[in-house]
């Protein structure tokens, strides 16, 4: 043997012999330690060696030479088999510019004005808790096999009952897909439509990794500028009459918060129908209207079955659950649950079943009507927090708007913050070319407990101020 082997075994453990000797020769190997060509005793002579009986080490060698880690021959014995140099696997960060670096700074938290979570303050964790874990002991002990692709009926009939009260959706339990997240119910539909190469509008502003999925997609954007009455359905007409898909938040458009009229709904729907074009309808912060009741969704409208409705917990409940649904036009629930069945699985029962639970006991609800008055209560603290001289400040669905002039790093001020424990969003990365973002921040009223907001207001103004000087702004 070309280098001593030392090895190690634990007479008194539970791990067989022949597992420590086959543990132990792979992590030399793996470690470099045994390096490709050296040579290994004999199965007879380690034996010896360690003292145990010859059988244990031929059975660890006979391991060793399946994992292809050893070979032997009558000419050359036992060998390190030649492998590939090792690869250095320590974590990476992204690349600078990037959309994952971008993405990781825009979901990084907790932090105070992070937008897109919901306040931890609010949410029944341990009775959530509770019911999850009898849901995960129902799970372990339920037969072994593959679940419903659409996803638990138990919760797909909860979703169902919950769209027709609070977003007037009238539809069965099998049109709904459960999905994780609502990026993976935006894959799907996108899968199922296949519109790679056509034109798809998008709002503008509009959330940033929505149209990097169309784009991934391989889908022509067409950015549609957002005004006080939502996405500006005429000029898509005029620009872009042949898009065969528009992506929508129309109960509160993400970012502004401006809820889509009346007026464009019915003409949108009416162009869909006679074009055959497809809404995707984002319903961004769903019953989450601190200011009256919701509007309907937009789905309640189509009577044409153009309009892929998407929904999901992670501003409700939390985004760590990877839940959302989705509700498709009748006569695609059938394509809908194929492509589930074979590319975009649901999440585990579990929580699916958790969830349903949740919502059947009528805890869903309360905990909605409570978390709508604490924000209520936190905008109201926020905005008497902003000085006049802050910049324009208006509330914009969850979130507060401060509109800075344009030009002003917005990114750079954001990023300024996160040595402060905040993390407001910058507006400018919502847009669709630089040349005509606009600069702000947008302050998230979920993570802008009372009790901070005073001392984050004063030194966000302070990062805003001490930066001024640069734009050319007095």
């Amino acid at each position: 043997m070309d280098k001593p082997l030392q090895l190690e075994l634990d007479r008194s453990a539970k791990t067989p012999l022949t597992e420590q000797i086959r543990r132990g020769i792979s992590t030399a190997i793996e470690s470099g330690v045994l390096a490709p060509g050296a040579r290994l005793p004999s199965w007879l002579d380690l034996a010896a060696q360690l003292g145990v009986a010859r059988g244990t080490v031929r059975t660890a060698y006979e391991k060793l030479s399946a994992a292809q880690l050893i070979v032997a021959s009558r000419a050359g014995g036992t060998r390190v088999a030649d492998r590939p140099a090792a690869i250095d696997r320590v974590e990476q960060p992204p690349e600078p510019g990037s959309f994952l670096e971008r993405y990781l700074e825009m979901t990084a938290g907790p932090a105070i004005f992070q937008m897109g979570v919901p306040a931890l303050e609010t949410f029944p964790a341990t009775l959530f808790a509770r019911i999850r874990s009898q849901a995960v002991r129902a799970e372990s002990s339920a037969p072994a096999i593959y679940p419903d692709p659409r996803g638990e009926l138990d919760l797909r009939r909860e979703i169902a009952s919950y769209l027709a009260v609070a977003r007037g959706i009238e539809c069965s339990p099998s049109e709904v897909m459960i999905t994780a997240g609502f990026a993976s119910g935006l894959g799907l539909a996108l899968r199922v439509l296949g519109l790679e190469g056509r034109k798809a509008w998008m709002e503008d502003p509009g959330f940033p990794f929505t149209r990097r999925g169309l784009e991934l997609a391989r889908l022509s954007l067409t950015p549609i500028p957002v005004d006080a009455d939502g996405i500006d359905v005429g000029h898509g007409f005029h620009h872009a009459p042949d898009a065969a898909l528009v992506v929508v938040t129309a109960g509160q458009q993400a970012p502004l918060g401006r809820t889509l009229s009346l007026a464009r709904r019915l003409r949108l729907l009416d162009w869909a129908a006679q074009t055959q074009a497809w809404v995707i309808e984002d319903d961004y912060l769903s019953e989450l209207q601190l200011n009256g009741r919701a509007a309907p969704a937009l789905a309640s409208l189509d009577r044409a079955g153009r309009v892929v409705h998407i929904g999901s917990f992670s501003k409700t409940i939390s985004p760590a659950l990877r839940l959302g649904f989705l509700v498709a036009p009748p006569a695609l629930a059938s394509r809908f649950a194929e492509v589930a069945a074979c590319l975009a699985p649901p999440p585990g029962p579990a929580v699916q079943l958790a969830t349903a639970e949740f919502m059947r006991e009528g805890h869903y609800m309360r905990h909605l009507r409570r978390t709508k008055r604490v924000y209520s209560a936190q905008r109201d603290a926020l905005l008497k927090c902003l000085p006049p001289n802050a910049g324009e400040a208006a509330v914009a669905g969850l979130a507060v708007l401060v509109r800075l002039p344009d030009g002003a790093p917005d990114v750079a001020i954001a990023r300024e913050t996160l040595a402060f424990g905040m993390a407001p969003a910058p507006l400018s990365v919502w847009y669709a070319s630089p040349n005509s973002a606009k600069s702000g921040l947008l302050l998230g009223l979920a993570t802008a407990p009372q009790r901070q907001l005073e001392r984050s207001c004063d030194r966000l103004l302070g990062l805003i101020g001490a930066s001024r000087e640069g734009w050319g702004v007095a």
